[in-house]
């Protein structure tokens, strides 16, 4: 059996995305020793068969190009007779691939990996196999660290330099009021106004986290680009049929922690009608006490956000003069140490993480202020 762990990957009808996840995937260093399984959901209507048809032919000729060029270890394709919706396809698609498989990584059609993704998601499989206090391992973060790369060059291999800038992104002797934003490329000590990463210092963000600074654990779970161990999934999580189904015995503190303050208000999702599986999968990992290991660089970027904003019927030169995504960067190129390291909370990494979810991390241009404030108040 292959030890490396599958790919479980969940398409629909945007074949463009799709082509883009696909190509990245195979760029990865592993995909070549890597299982991917692909779940098409079927169609709703005419309309959109016709667009699950496209993807299914690209689907079919990667299958061809695959089998030609070796450009993953196999590739199974799973096409629904009909519309299975999100919910369904991806869980019962998990529940197939764990029948044969001890670990998952979950991708969707618009998640774009790095080429040393899989590197990190194995690596994380492997060391914490045994700590089932990590139930989630996420190759997308919210808060990550400045980078030390030169604009428009190659990523560097952090080491000992790695550690410090991140170390160092969280250190502050200043008031909690001030806020440092840092750029993409930008240094320790760079002011860059149209940055992408907010960080809220308070006097408390003096401490290391642990023995390396690539990555870091929270129990917030991620899921775009994300995997799991058989025995967690099987173990923790339920698809609730209802509200007070998932949150039958949780208290107060834990859902005001779920929702960050309320600044993340994620627990209207289980109002919806079929609840979303992250939802659950979420407060499955917060019923367990468990964690999610994150890299201090993301590793995926997801394609489709402009699809889920405020504005989603506009055109998207028109939503980016409104608002951007403070987390929409670019996946990170280099490779990312994962070693064995106590899983813990870290109040200052949950203060930066109830910054970055803040409007679900929409960041407004003062025209989207101004518009938000005018409609606000009719």
């Amino acid at each position: 059996m292959n030890e490396l762990s599958p790919v479980a990957l969940f398409v629909y009808n945007r074949a463009d995305n799709t082509e883009r996840t696909l190509r990245a995937l195979l760029a990865n260093s592993l995909a070549p020793q890597t299982d991917l399984y692909v779940f098409s959901d079927g169609g709703r209507d005419e309309k959109s068969w016709k667009a699950v048809r496209e993807v299914r032919a690209l689907l079919h000729a990667v299958e061809s190009e695959v089998s030609r060029a070796r450009t993953l270890n196999n590739i199974t394709i799973v096409e629904r007779p009909e519309n299975y919706y999100l919910e369904r396809n991806i869980i019962e698609g998990i529940n197939q691939v764990l029948e044969h498989h001890e670990t998952v990584i979950v991708l969707e059609d618009d998640i774009v990996t790095a080429p040393h993704f899989l590197e990190f998601m194995n690596d994380a499989f492997r060391i914490y196999k045994d700590d089932k206090r990590v139930m989630h391992v996420s190759g997308f973060t919210r808060i990550e660290a400045p980078s030390d790369s030169p604009k428009g060059g190659e990523n560097r291999s952090r080491g000992n330099s790695y550690f410090s800038l991140f170390t160092r992104s969280l250190v502050t002797r200043h008031s909690p009021s001030i806020e440092r934003r840092f750029g993409p490329s930008a240094s320790f000590n760079d002011e860059v106004a149209d940055s992408s990463f907010v960080i809220r210092h308070s006097p408390s963000m003096e401490r290391p986290f642990g023995p390396s600074a690539s990555f870091y654990f929270s129990p917030f779970m991620a899921g775009w680009g994300w995997g799991t161990w058989r025995d967690r999934w099987n173990g923790h999580f339920l698809h609730f049929s209802s509200r007070a189904e998932a949150l039958e015995g949780i208290s107060a503190e834990l859902l005001n922690d779920i929702e960050y303050g309320g600044v993340f208000p994620c627990l209207k999702d289980l109002n919806r009608n079929p609840i979303p599986w992250d939802i659950c999968w979420a407060i499955a990992i917060r019923r367990a006490g468990g964690f999610c290991l994150y890299p201090t660089h993301t590793l995926v970027r997801n394609i489709g956000l402009d699809g889920g904003t405020h504005y989603r019927n506009l055109p998207r030169w028109v939503t980016r003069l409104i608002q951007h995504y403070e987390y929409d960067r670019p996946p990170y190129e280099g490779r990312i140490e994962v070693v064995a390291q106590e899983p813990i909370a870290d109040p200052d990494i949950e203060a930066q993480m109830k910054a970055a979810l803040t409007d679900w991390g929409i960041r407004y241009t003062w025209f989207g202020r101004l518009l938000r404030r005018i409609f606000a108040g009719h």
